[in-house]
């Protein structure tokens, strides 16, 4: 859409959006912080801790019990399935997004699978009433499927109904609801508000909270011009619902790329997840699409996580909890200047600038590492190259991947291509939380060096290959990947091949 302008109907829209973002983010951060809290209760509900834990010597404290816990082969074995089971969930709905999407529109898919998340919140919010490691790992299971279809459907709809001139900005503004939602959850996960013993339910069950505002407000909201054109040929709704989003001018600009696009779309049909990939025609964009996901999990911020608070003890802080908080903190002043720096600089070059910083990070993050048992000062090394590390990942690499699949495709492929860039990140998500306490046993204090020469590989890729696509129609990026295509004739087994891509249903 060109006209630049915001309206109080766009804003509604897209902060409505974004509280889906912001449930993911909570989800994703919430877990970690009443571990052990959360291990106690499946000791004694496997029955390998005893039921009263204040029967205890008069000279002992109750952390023996958080580290039987925390070591017995049965808990660490729910717990473990309690983590990864969201991942799970994420990989196996990610491929759905575009059927949901498309199915009901983006407004009602977005409605609809908010079913998911309020049963995911009852299930971990009610988990004493039964069995407590069956009842979290199943709203973990069906709140990761919930997730794997909004980390779609958000940057999806923010995508279509963003105006060119903030089409940057307002994607970005998932990643900032994601890294907001991990704030939030790390501060009320605190043992003094909501992290303790008797409140731990209530802490996962809010995992559901947004999304019965987001049902409330998400009626309020106009659905996708472009869906409703391009997909269903309402051209009379999608005009109604661009002045509804942009206030009273002539639509009729924005309504002649539509039909350009509709037109395109109708010769290429909707694609397959499976014509998708073995396609030659959009091969060019798919690649750089995944490999913009990966380049987001595979930078080690995952592990920057896991690892900083163990890097805070022996820095010496005293409540290293509080340090990890600082870091989520940095996170979202930096997605924030991410949001004001995106449609100035540029995808690229904000991708291309986090992903060379973090290099340097994960190398002086490395240098302190080996030589903090040497050098005193060397801790703060560390310390100082992961909150640098997460501030470059947040200027590009975080929130970049999310809404450029969208700008890459056309509208025929794009439900497509971000169910398969979606899955790729859940699965590299997944593989990383599997991998990374072996890989760290494995190379020790050298670990992020992996990670700093796959940020290097990344940095080049990303220079090479990814275009800019900042303050660019959907039709003109598009055409960009086939410029060198056009100056031959097709080949005959290309023709075949549109074709074919023509007779697919969408996935």
């Amino acid at each position: 859409m060109e006209s630049g302008k915001l309206t109080g109907t766009l804003a509604l829209a897209v902060f409505t959006a974004a509280l889906g973002s912001l449930q993911y983010g909570y989800s994703l951060g919430v877990i970690n912080a009443p571990q052990k809290v959360i291990e106690e209760h499946y000791g004694r509900s496997l029955g390998v801790l005893p039921e009263i834990p204040a029967v205890l010597s008069e000279n002992s404290t109750g952390e023996g019990e958080h580290i039987e816990a925390g070591n017995h082969p049965a808990v660490v074995m729910y717990w473990s399935l309690s983590v990864a089971i969201f991942s799970i969930g994420g990989m196996v709905s990610s491929f759905l997004v575009g059927f949901v999407g498309n199915l009901r529109g983006r407004v009602r898919g977005m409605l609809v699978i908010n079913v998911l998340a309020v049963v995911a919140g009852l299930l971990m919010g009610l988990c004493k009433m039964w069995k407590p490691h069956i009842m979290v790992i199943m709203g973990r299971a069906v709140m990761g499927f919930y997730c794997g279809l909004t980390s779609g459907l958000v940057p999806m709809y923010i995508g279509e109904i963003a105006p060119k001139a903030y089409r940057g900005a307002l994607g970005t503004l998932h990643q900032l609801a994601i890294v907001t939602g991990i704030l939030i959850s790390q501060v009320i996960g605190l043992d003094f508000l909501l992290g303790n013993d008797n409140m731990w339910p209530l802490l996962l069950g809010l995992s559901g909270a947004p999304a019965v505002l987001q049902s409330l407000l998400l009626p309020l909201c106009p659905e996708s011009p472009r869906y409703l054109y391009i997909i269903l040929g309402k051209e009379e709704d999608a005009r109604k619902n661009l002045r509804r989003l942009k206030g009273e001018y002539d639509p009729t600009p924005d309504l002649e790329e539509m039909r350009r696009e509709k037109e395109e779309a109708d010769k290429e049909s909707r694609v397959s997840i499976f014509s998708l990939i073995c396609s030659s025609v959009y091969r060019q964009q798919l690649i750089v699409a995944l490999m913009m996901h990966l380049s987001q999990q595979m930078s080690g911020i995952n592990a920057i996580f896991y690892y900083s608070t163990n890097i805070f003890e022996r820095a010496g802080v005293s409540q290293p909890v509080y340090a990890t908080i600082g870091v989520g903190v940095i996170n979202t002043i930096f997605t924030l200047v991410s949001v004001a720096l995106v449609d100035k600089a540029g995808r690229r070059t904000l991708t291309l600038i986090g992903l060379g910083g973090m290099c340097c990070c994960a190398i002086a993050m490395t240098v302190g590492l080996v030589f903090q048992n040497d050098y005193w000062w060397m801790s703060y090394v560390s310390m100082s190259a992961i909150f640098l590390f997460v501030s470059f990942f947040e200027i590009g690499p975080g929130p970049i991947p999310w809404f450029i699949v969208a700008e890459l495709f056309s509208q025929g492929p794009r439900p497509a291509a971000i169910a398969l860039a979606g899955c790729c990140n859940w699965t590299s998500n997944f593989i990383i939380a599997l991998t990374f306490a072996y890989i760290q046993n494995w190379l020790g204090s050298y670990v992020f060096i992996l990670f700093a020469v796959l940020l290097f590989g990344f940095t080049v890729f990303t220079y090479l290959r990814v275009p800019e696509t900042k303050g660019k129609t959907f039709e003109e990026i598009a055409a960009g990947f086939q410029k060198g295509r056009k100056k031959v004739p097709l080949s005959p087994s290309v023709v075949e091949e549109l074709e074919q891509l023509k007779s697919t249903t969408d996935a």
